[in-house]
């Protein structure tokens, strides 16, 4: 059984930074795609990044040269790092894998921003 934690949301004010963790467990092999959703209050559930196995990525366009994606894949792990960060950005972030068409979530982190 998969497991995804996420770790090292919280606080932080208008223009600061956070990074974001996430560690799978659970698992032998490697994933397809790792990457960050986020949901806001009242809104659908948006994809922030993601990070193939071979390294190719995709931002949302509100977050290009602000967030960077990486991963480890020997670790399985994911991790975002967010610097600029708006209030806007305020939302529960979901790590998210993929692996041969299975779709694997974790149970999110509160990333707060105030202005």
């Amino acid at each position: 059984q998969v497991q995804l934690v996420e770790s090292g949301g919280g606080l932080v004010r208008a223009g600061g930074s956070l990074g974001l963790s996430c560690a799978a467990s659970g698992s032998t092999g490697s994933f397809n795609v790792m990457g960050w959703y986020r949901q806001a209050p009242g809104n659908e559930r948006e994809l922030v990044a993601t990070i193939s196995s071979g390294g190719n990525t995709n931002y949302a366009d509100s977050v290009k040269g602000r967030f960077t994606i990486s991963r480890d894949n020997a670790k399985n792990i994911v991790n975002l790092q967010m610097n600029s960060l708006k209030p806007e950005d305020t939302a529960v972030y979901y790590c998210n894998a993929v692996r041969n068409w299975r779709v694997y979530w974790g149970r999110g982190t509160q990333v707060t921003v105030s202005s």
